[in-house]
């Protein structure tokens, strides 16, 4: 496999997993959620990523969250399962449900929390490789994982035979810049700043991004699409919206200002009258505070009133 062998491009979300305030997963929540965003044009979707609490979920709940979202959307958009672990042992069987259940691809970080070596993340994603069957997206993922992935490591494990894509979710923009022109002809690269450094990017050959949230809804695979259409005013009119988000949000290595990033997607997700629901602890909801200055970036977009 490479890169020809999925058509994956333009904005495919990492999406929330609803749970109750119980803690409970929300089905009923979920089936919703799924119907917005393919109203709403995604080039695709993730779940069980780092936005959808992977962390929290056992394998019964995976499993239900893979039925509904195989049945929902399989066969319509590219759905991308995230199947990190500690092991590739449990990398493995998460693919494996994934394609019992009609993914079209695995998404899949380095083993977090023990900051691996080049050699051992290597070691990783080759046992990774030789048990699954899907296609792999290589997510590299600093803040979860304490490791920012060389481009030499990137290209070691592009040249394994089910690597397609890779997500470069890194703060280093030279960093995400080499690795895209060392291995785009190879992988698909994702990851690019939906701003006008990403309009270029995508003219140069990156594929797009795969974000969190979607909360700004089709205005996201609308920048894509714009591009790709050769009307970049619009694309750069879309892009400053999300930029706007995203600077009041976040911090530059893509983390919280306010809370934890799944709490803040699943607040502007209620506050837009969708099925965000909560966060499941140990992560918690946002407070008073965290939840207003959500709502006044959502005001100044027009995305809810005043």
């Amino acid at each position: 496999m490479d890169r020809h062998s999925v058509q994956w491009r333009g904005y495919i979300p990492a999406i929330t997993t609803p749970f109750t305030g119980e803690g409970a997963l929300d089905l009923d929540a979920l089936d919703r959620l799924l119907q917005w965003l393919h109203q709403e044009g995604m080039h695709g979707i993730i779940i069980g990523g780092t936005q959808g609490e992977w962390f929290t979920i056992n394998q019964a709940e995976r499993k239900q969250l893979m039925q509904a979202v195989g049945r929902k959307l399989g066969g319509k958009i590219p759905i991308i399962a995230g199947c990190s672990g500690y092991t590739s042992g449990e990398v493995a069987a998460h693919a494996k449900l994934a394609a019992e259940h009609g993914f079209n691809g695995i998404l899949v970080t380095p083993p977090p929390y023990m900051v691996p070596t080049n050699r051992e993340i290597l070691a990783f994603y080759r046992e990774v490789n030789d048990a699954v069957s899907l296609p792999i997206c290589v997510y590299n993922w600093p803040p979860g994982t304490n490791v920012d992935m060389s481009l030499d490591l990137l290209r070691e494990i592009a040249e394994l035979s089910n690597v397609v894509a890779i997500k470069n979710s890194t703060a280093d923009l030279r960093h995400f810049v080499d690795v895209l022109f060392a291995l785009k002809d190879k992988v698909r690269v994702f990851g690019v700043p939906m701003n006008d450094l990403g309009i270029l990017l995508v003219q140069q050959g990156a594929d797009g991004t795969m974000g969190a949230g979607a909360v700004l809804g089709r205005e996201l695979p609308g920048y894509f699409n714009a591009i790709w259409d050769n009307d970049i005013p619009r694309a750069r009119q879309l892009g400053d919206r999300n930029e706007v988000l995203m600077r009041a949000w976040f911090n530059t290595d893509y983390t919280g200002r306010f809370g934890s990033a799944q709490a803040i997607f699943k607040a502007a997700l209620n506050e837009l009258g969708l099925p965000g629901g909560f966060p499941r602890r140990p992560l918690l909801p946002l407070e008073a505070d965290g939840v207003r200055a959500v709502r006044e970036i959502l005001v100044k977009l027009g995305k809810v009133s005043a």
